[in-house]
């Protein structure tokens, strides 16, 4: 598969990359791939429980994953193991890359919740976003980064979701 493959079906390994370095690698079911947005679908990779105070994710919960080559975001959308919707947790990252079967994505620190009833909507990690030092070492990819969180942040308050994800 290319970088602008149209291909769907098999498995892919997600590569979230933090910092130069790798953060977390896992496998996924390719679900989609238009060209343009890549969706895989994923069993919690982490290890546990993780209790974000607003969202425990833990083993059973399944992540279907949005990704796209020209956007500075990323959208997991939350299920439990029975299939009930958590929500929807968002990374702020550079676009996408799917070169073989990696999907290559680097973290810019920045997050968004929604929970699935739209009442919580949570700006995360907004302090180490700060002290990356990424809006001196590259002044384009961080206001490239504030924008993708603003953008996703008006999607989620007025239920924009849906018609992103479609």
């Amino acid at each position: 598969m290319s970088a602008n493959s149209a291909e769907t079906a098999g498995q892919v390994e997600v590569v979230l990359v933090k910092s130069g370095r790798t953060k977390i690698r896992y496998p996924a079911e390719l679900v989609h791939d238009d060209g343009t947005r890549v969706t895989v679908r994923a069993p919690w990779a982490g290890d546990g429980v993780r209790d974000f105070g607003f969202v425990r994710f833990e083993p059973g919960d399944v992540f279907t994953e949005y990704y796209w080559r020209d956007r500075w975001y990323a959208v997991k959308e939350v299920r439990d193991g029975r299939g009930g919707l958590k929500g929807w947790y968002c990374d702020i990252t550079r676009p996408a890359t799917l070169v073989g079967t990696e999907l290559v994505v680097e973290d810019l620190d920045l997050d968004l919740w929604r929970s699935a009833d739209g009442t919580a909507v949570l700006r995360l990690d907004e302090d180490e976003f700060a002290a990356s030092g990424l809006a001196a070492s590259d002044p384009r990819a961080a206001a490239a980064a504030e924008n993708a969180l603003d953008t996703l942040e008006l999607l989620a308050r007025e239920g924009g979701f849906e018609a992103l994800l479609a």
